[in-house]
């Protein structure tokens, strides 16, 4: 049998190291023959008259017997090292165990070289003993060659010195019949040294496959355990936050439907932080990444145990426990963790970061359901301002209900025509005549009855109708428009309000223009109103406005003097008019700093060449105070309320000069 060509220094070494186990188990389960035979040669030599020679060539025999015993049981370093060491160890192991295959053969020859002297027991093979020593000779090579299988240098050593002294002897002593003898122990080494070369062979190619298979189960076992670990990074990547190392959305969705399933009484806890888009836009991501991971680990620190905690998104964060298991309350916990988050942090300034934190402590059917309450805690809490948490309780859960109901119903109700958009006047300085008209939405849902403006407005981006819902109010004012101008009404126009959702997400300049084209409607005839919170994030819209404006569509800025509006953001949004919120009007008379207030505005009015309408009139005395400070534009209750279009055409037609007394009275203000 050939064979094969190892594949490598690695594996050769680790043939050798067989090579080297198997040697030392042959040896030492072939020994106590050895010791036998040998003690049978000498028992023979004794009773022949060779006793002397006899005990001398025993006690050699078992001195190197007991060399070779020594030598199978001696610590071998190649035997011991590991699959796994460095190159540098595995190569002094290898040399390690050449040492002593090397040290084997030499302890063979030895042996062999005992058993070569043998004839002396019987005069060179010439005594009556001959055919007993060539038995024993013949059996103990015969037996060498079979238990030496791994390392044919060993049995070759081994067998080689004591047949070529019976070939010797029998040359030696002449006679045909034993030169044929001679020649036949000749041949009987040849066959021997042949047989052991190929058992050899043997050896190292079954070695080779056992080794072979070993290291390919070894690398299929590291490519598992690679495979096991690369999809347990892959899990954990897929559920964890690579920022802050809390659960993500996936994960943390995953782990509550695990505890709602195992029937867990769940607290569910939503976390925003208050004033981050500050700390990012006055020191950076890099640092805003930073303050993100810290306010994770401080959150983690003040967790009870067996609570999963979950970073949702830019600086969204969720808890989510077992309520029955923890003591703490869920307002404690919420009160220590805003606590825990409003303390100092060395790369910036604490009074820029709080917490609001939105708590539903109640069981839920569903995790949804359960999100939804949070958030909608949540929503109340941060509209109670900085650092404040919302247990949800029957009040959200009314108005999360109507809430749903509304995105639930709304497109039904613009597909039947159930809404409505009612309009409002504004009058001029003398408080009687009518300027233009303001469009305000309406819809009486069928369970919850009036639903505000902007509940209506929330819904309506939450159920994916912003478009419609903008198309519908631009359709009834054009309508309104229409109506004006087939009255000979062309110096009245027409407010529509534009929620800054609707004026960022939708194309709001092409579908007004397109819609005032299509119906051959002036441009002049349409004022469009913001609210502050547009002015925010001025870049987002300004182009959209600047087109609306250059068609030639007035600007009005809603709510002005509660917010965030400056005069560069009021020249950026080019705007015409202003609207003085109502908060600054209703009980002007009796507040002299808001009369302060009022009176700055119109100054800022008259100085930008503004007009200013006072939202907010619901008293005489108002009124008067407004008239009396030069107001020049006024809306309210007090001198007309929201009316159907109907009923405004109807007291355009009837009443288009009556006096506020009049005006009011047919109202029903």
């Amino acid at each position: 049998m050939r064979s094969r060509p190892s594949t490598g220094p690695h594996l050769d070494r680790q043939i050798r190291r067989d090579q080297l186990d198997a040697v030392r188990a042959s040896v030492q389960q072939a020994l106590p023959i050895n010791m036998l035979l040998g003690l049978a040669s000498f028992l023979v030599a004794l009773h022949s008259g060779y006793g002397v020679a006899g005990g001398v060539w025993f006690s050699a025999s078992m001195a190197v017997n007991l060399l070779r015993l020594g030598l199978c049981r001696a610590p071998c370093a190649g035997l011991a090292i590991a699959a796994d060491e460095s190159p540098i160890a595995e190569g002094a192991a290898a040399r390690s165990v050449d040492r002593h295959l090397v040290l084997a053969c030499l302890a063979a020859l030895c042996s062999g070289s005992v058993w070569a002297f043998l004839p002396i027991l019987s005069e060179g093979y010439t005594t009556a003993q001959t055919l007993f020593y060539l038995t024993i000779t013949c059996g103990i090579t015969a037996g060498a060659v079979t238990h030496g299988i791994a390392y044919a240098r060993i049995p070759i050593c081994f067998i080689t010195p004591p047949l070529l002294s019976v070939a010797l002897c029998l040359l030696a002593v002449g006679g045909f019949d034993r030169n044929c003898l001679a020649a036949t122990v000749l041949l009987y080494l040849a066959a021997l040294i042949r047989s052991t070369i190929a058992t050899e062979r043997s050896f190292r190619e079954t070695s080779r496959l056992k080794n072979e298979a070993t290291a390919l189960a070894e690398a299929r076992k590291a490519a598992h355990a690679s495979a096991s670990a690369l999809a347990e990074e892959m899990r954990e990547r897929a559920t964890h936050d690579g920022l802050t190392g809390l659960l993500n959305r996936a994960g943390f969705i995953q782990r509550a439907e695990e505890r709602l399933t195992a029937g867990e009484a769940l607290c569910l806890m939503l976390l925003d932080l208050d004033g981050f888009k500050s700390v990012n836009d006055v020191y950076g991501h890099s640092t805003g990444d930073r303050v993100l991971a810290e306010v994770a680990r401080r959150i983690r620190a003040a967790l009870p145990a067996d609570c999963d905690a979950a970073r949702l998104g830019g600086d969204e964060f969720a808890l989510v426990y077992d309520g029955a298991r923890v003591v703490e309350s869920p307002a404690a916990l919420a009160e220590r963790l805003i606590q825990t988050v409003a303390e100092p942090f060395e790369s910036f300034d604490t009074g820029r970061l709080g917490m609001s934190i939105g708590i539903c402590p109640r069981p839920a059917d569903s995790l949804t359901h359960l999100l939804s309450c949070a958030d909608e805690a949540l929503y109340a809490a941060k509209h109670s301002g900085r650092n404040h948490f919302r247990l949800f309780d029957e009040g959200l859960r009314a108005r999360l209900e109507v809430r749903r109901d509304c995105e639930r119903d709304l497109s039904q109700a613009l597909a039947e025509g159930t809404l409505e958009v009612w309009f409002q006047p504004i009058f001029g300085r003398d408080g009687r005549t009518v300027t233009n008209l303001e469009a305000l939405v309406r819809w009486h849902h069928p369970v919850h009855g009036w639903v505000p403006p902007a509940d209506l407005i929330a819904a309506a981006a939450m159920a994916g109708l912003t478009e419609s819902l903008l198309r519908f109010i631009l359709e009834q004012v054009c309508g309104m428009l229409c109506a004006l101008r087939d009255r000979g009404r062309h110096d009245l126009s027409v407010a529509m309000n534009v929620s800054p959702r609707e004026m960022a997400q939708i194309a709001v300049d092409e579908i007004v223009l397109g819609r005032l084209r299509l119906l051959g409607l002036p441009a002049t005839a349409l004022e469009i109103e913001i609210t502050e919170e547009t002015a925010l994030d001025i870049e987002a819209v300004q182009g959209k406005l600047m087109a609306l404006s250059r068609a030639g569509i007035r600007m009005a800025l809603d709510d002005f003097g509660t917010g965030y509006s400056s005069l560069a953001s009021v020249r950026q949004l080019r705007a015409n008019r202003v609207k003085i919120d109502r908060s600054l009007v209703t009980g002007l008379t009796e507040a002299e700093d808001k009369r302060g207030l009022v009176q700055a505005v119109l100054g800022l009015g008259r100085a930008l060449g503004l007009e200013v309408v006072a939202e907010g009139v619901e008293t005489a005395d108002d009124l008067a105070t407004l008239q009396a400070m030069g107001c020049p534009f006024m809306q309210g209750y007090h001198l007309a309320r929201p009316q159907s279009a109907t009923d405004v055409l109807r007291l355009l037609d009837a009443h288009p000069f009556a006096g506020v007394e009049a005006r009011v009275q047919r109202l029903g203000a």
